[in-house]
């Protein structure tokens, strides 16, 4: 039931987006040059890899550049309006993603997770999740993977219904898009070891 939930909403929201995601795409390509489409590897259920999609928000990188430096004003205002997450609903339309679940994290995290924490790839990785409408960047990387695996525990389609509408609250209230003195979220390296 929940797929076929993603398949339709994606298909609507595509529709819909297109020409929001022409504008954008122009804004881009005038701003920041090409590419367009940011394209990584992530893991995702079970963890395996697959290419997630995003719209662009930096620069290319630069010796001693950090990710706050590259970081424009455009593609601020993109993360601050979630519209960077866009190109996602290619990634629900092909399975990749769902619309609610833990965010798909780097591949290189995968060996860092307690087994607790491991449990987040039970489940399809979404655009939006309980983590992202509970403090989103500004929670730790633990209070995080918590929220995570208490969605794993407690999926159904009510709990998702919430989650899609707090994080229509959340993007218009615009809190927790970055971490202190971060663009986005410091590197996790493991529990105990630093990360925040």
């Amino acid at each position: 039931m929940k797929r076929i939930v993603d398949v339709g909403v994606a298909l609507v929201l595509l529709a819909l987006a297109a020409p929001a995601f022409a504008v954008l795409a122009l804004l881009i390509r005038v701003t920041m040059g090409p590419p367009v489409v940011f394209r990584q590897q992530r893991a995702g259920r079970a963890g395996r890899l697959f290419t997630l999609l995003k719209l662009r928000t930096m620069l290319a990188a630069g010796p001693g550049a950090s990710d706050e430096m590259r970081l424009t004003a455009l593609g601020r205002w993109l993360r601050a309006t979630s519209l960077d997450e866009l190109p996602q609903l290619w990634n629900v339309l092909r399975g990749d993603m769902s619309f609610v679940g833990p965010r798909p994290l780097l591949p290189e995290y995968l060996p860092r997770y307690t087994p607790a924490q491991a449990r987040r790839h039970e489940v399809r990785p979404g655009i939006t999740g309980l983590a992202q409408v509970s403090g989103r960047n500004a929670l730790s990387w633990e209070e995080k993977f918590a929220l995570d695996v208490a969605y794993v525990e407690r999926q159904n389609l009510a709990l998702d219904l919430r989650i899609a509408w707090r994080t229509l609250v959340c993007v218009w209230r615009g809190r927790g898009i970055a971490a202190p003195g971060h663009a986005t979220m410091p590197e996790f390296v493991g529990t105990g070891g630093g990360a925040s």
